[in-house]
Parts: structure tokens; C-alpha cells; sequence
């Protein structure tokens, strides 16, 4: 039987990357893009986040909790960009990924940091009851740990812990 360590580091497909945008100003337009440039330290090219570095560079959300949200709002479709997250992914339970490392495409790593919060914006975007509708569904933030260009449709898979230390460390985070 295998351990639960060595289970929080199995993931049965890669995802997709169905959804790209930045924002160049805060509170600004989200700017919907094909590619997008990632700079490991920084974040992505022309997002008005990029000088900042940390923890929070790039944000995820999970696709298939897209129609979970607009079911809690009460609309029968939901648009990424309307939540202001930087990816979307499909087919990766972005929240068992948390304290990994994503590999998007063929070289660019993200390392999942933590969950990415609703901002009391998602209120008049959403609806009342917009801010709840998104608690524990808002995603996740990432740090770049190697940059490069990232293309919608690029696959999106976990890198192994291979250490026993490194394993340790999912299990105590989770």
C-alpha cells in the first residue's frame, strides 16, 4: 500500500492551459491573450503586478470550477476574465498541486504557493453574494521558478517530489 505522501504526488493526466490574460492596470481591462511571457523573479510581461515579484506572480483558476461559481451566483455562464485570474486550467485539481511545481509547456515552472483569495471586487462583478460564491473556489498564486513564453492549449504537469524531504514537506503544508 502506498504511502499518503507518496499519493499527494500522483496525478493521473496532465491539464491544459484553456485561458491566458494579464492586466496591464490595476482595475484596468483584462487584457485576453494567446501567449503570454513569464519572468522568473518578476511575473508576466505587461501586467502591471510584473515589478512586484513573490509569492502571488501568476494566478490560476480551476476550470472546471467555472460553472460551480455561476451556480452560486445564479448565472448560467461565467467568463474567466470576469474573475481577473492570469491562467486557467483544466483537467489538474490546481488545489492538490499546492507547494508543487507546474511545468507549463515545454519549460516554464511555476511553484503553487497558496490560495489566490477573492478581493471584495467579485461583489459588484458577480452579484451579491459574489465574494462567497469564490471562497475556496478563487484559485491559487504561483511564483515563476524558470520563465518563458506559455501558449493557450500548452499542457500543464506536476513535476514528482522525488525526495523523501521533499515529500515531507507536501505532507506538513497540506
Amino acid at each position: 500500500m502506498e504511502s499518503l505522501r507518496s499519493l499527494m504526488t500522483h496525478f493521473p493526466y496532465p491539464g491544459r492551459l484553456e485561458w491566458l490574460s494579464r492586466r496591464p492596470e490595476r482595475h484596468g481591462d483584462i487584457d485576453v491573450k494567446d501567449t503570454l511571457t513569464l519572468i522568473e523573479g518578476r511575473g508576466i510581461g505587461g501586467d502591471h503586478y510584473s515589478a512586484r515579484g513573490g509569492k502571488r506572480e501568476v494566478t490560476l483558476f480551476q476550470a472546471e470550477h467555472l460553472p460551480v461559481v455561476a451556480a452560486f451566483c445564479g448565472m448560467a455562464t461565467l467568463a474567466p476574465e470576469q474573475l481577473r485570474r492570469n491562467l486557467v486550467v483544466s483537467g489538474l485539481n490546481l488545489l492538490a498541486c499546492r507547494q508543487q511545481q507546474l511545468v507549463i509547456g515545454d519549460d516554464v515552472i511555476l511553484e503553487i504557493t497558496g490560495l489566490c483569495a477573492p478581493c471584495s471586487r467579485m461583489e459588484r462583478t458577480l452579484g451579491p453574494g459574489g465574494y462567497n460564491a469564490l471562497r475556496g473556489h478563487g484559485g491559487m498564486t504561483a511564483r515563476i521558478v524558470q520563465g518563458g513564453i506559455i501558449y493557450r492549449g500548452d499542457s500543464v504537469t506536476v513535476i514528482p517530489a522525488t525526495t523523501e524531504a521533499a515529500q515531507g514537506q507536501l505532507f506538513q503544508h497540506s
